[in-house]
């Protein structure tokens, strides 16, 4: 079963969110809120404990805590349904407690909203105390005047208070997520329901699928899927002579180029620059084929995706004015290629993978990576700024960089002008 946690901020629509997974796969909601009350009301030893912090107004241990999400997990409802932790770990001691006991969420989902639009959310907020019904003055109106005359304002929904939980929420994410960085996964939460939700079901969905595929293996007695190891030789393929080749000999390239970027980002590496030289991809024959440079840009995309990771697939847009406006003649009509492209069933074109251009402005929050498709320079004309400021923009997360070719080549309009053997490097910066 599927075990997930999810974090968002006060007013991120991090409850609706639960309620729709909840509703859809059948997960046990587990809130630490709604724990503690049922362990003090059913005078457990945790909840007696825990009342005893509480009726002092202090703040509940996080070993009491972690013991109570424990002992909940443990139950057979959890063990048989999955379990969707809410807003827990909220400490780093919390986060190392479950790790010590081996207790792995396949997903960390981490809803942002920007401060002003949570703010915005909360001091706006309204309750009918005779419905329960939450309603917004700007965004949610109330149907009539007589509702509007009783609603009520929750205590805590002022602006200072509000600013408050923010900073303490921050302290408390940033605390915990180092911890879940590999299956982290930020989702832009500021964004019609029905559309996050489709995100997140399209990651949970892939989850599954994957779980399946693997016990369907253990139950035929077949092997499981793993990747080449580092000292693994597979020998040369033969006929290395047809042009075009077969689809299995260009996958025979692309997966030591798959496998080395894996191990590269693995290793933490952020910088790297992929240059597969084989007759399609030479621009120097009349062989050259932009559709394996999109194919093989394909297959190492959907390889991150399928780890849940947002892929932007950057394509450098038109340069230069007027009659020298253009684009490097290989790269011509690239952008529709990739739209047009099949990127499997699973819906992972939007969700996982969106296709951009080069340049800081692409550079989105959301994105977990970012893969440049053979970025070059015309003449008069230069995309190493536009590079530099993106991998600026981009931080510490992964730029790779497929076969750059930084020396002036043809332009599409056919004004600008020109100016091997098998192999393939990854060369990390």
């Amino acid at each position: 079963p599927l075990k997930v946690m999810i974090s968002g901020a006060p007013a991120s629509g991090k409850g609706t969110q639960c309620r729709m997974i909840v509703e859809k796969y059948g997960l046990v909601h587990i809130s630490t809120g709604d724990l503690l009350r049922a362990e003090v009301s059913s005078g457990t030893d945790i909840g007696k404990k825990a009342k005893e912090y509480m009726d002092n107004g202090m703040l509940v241990p996080d070993q009491v805590v972690t013991d109570m999400v424990v002992s909940r997990l443990s139950q057979p409802d959890v063990r048989e349904r999955g379990w969707l932790l809410d807003g827990y770990p909220r400490s780093y001691a919390q986060a190392q407690s479950l790790e010590s006991m081996k207790i792995r969420p396949d997903i960390f989902i981490l809803l942002e909203v920007p401060d002003d639009n949570l703010i915005d959310r909360c001091v706006g907020r309204r309750l009918d105390p005779v419905t329960g019904k939450i309603y917004h003055v700007k965004n949610f109106p109330p149907e009539n005047e007589e509702i509007s005359a009783r609603l009520t304002t929750r205590s805590d929904d002022t602006f200072e208070k509000v600013k408050s939980r923010l900073e303490t929420y921050k302290q408390n994410s940033e605390a915990v997520i180092p911890t879940y960085s590999d299956l982290l996964n930020q989702i832009d939460g500021n964004r019609p329901v029905e559309v996050i939700f489709h995100e997140i079901e399209s990651m949970l969905q892939k989850i599954c699928t994957n779980a399946s595929e693997k016990k369907l293996a253990k139950a035929n007695g077949k092997p499981p899927d793993t990747t080449a190891s580092k000292k693994e030789w597979r020998g040369i393929p033969t006929r290395l002579n047809n042009i075009p080749h077969s689809r299995e000999i260009r996958k025979y390239f692309y997966d030591d180029v798959i496998q080395a970027t894996k191990r590269a980002i693995e290793d933490k590496k952020t910088r790297l620059q992929i240059d597969i030289n084989i007759p399609e991809l030479n621009p120097e024959m009349d062989v050259y084929r932009i559709g394996t440079l999109m194919e093989l840009v394909r297959d190492l995309s959907l390889t991150f995706a399928d780890d849940g990771k947002r892929v932007k697939v950057c394509v450098q847009g038109s340069m230069g004015q007027g009659a020298f406006a253009g684009i490097p003649l290989q790269l011509a009509g690239t952008r529709k290629i990739l739209e047009f492209m099949d990127w499997g069933d699973y819906g992972a074109m939007g969700a996982f993978i969106n296709i951009g251009a080069v340049g800081a402005s692409e550079v989105d929050k959301e994105d977990d990576m970012f893969v440049l498709i053979a970025p070059q320079n015309a003449v008069g004309n230069c995309i190493i700024d536009d590079m530099r400021a993106m991998t600026d923009a981009a931080g510490d997360r992964p730029v790779i960089l497929v076969n750059p070719r930084l020396k002036d080549m043809p332009a599409s309009s056919g004004v600008m002008q020109v100016s091997a053997p098998y192999m393939f490097h990854l060369i990390i910066a």
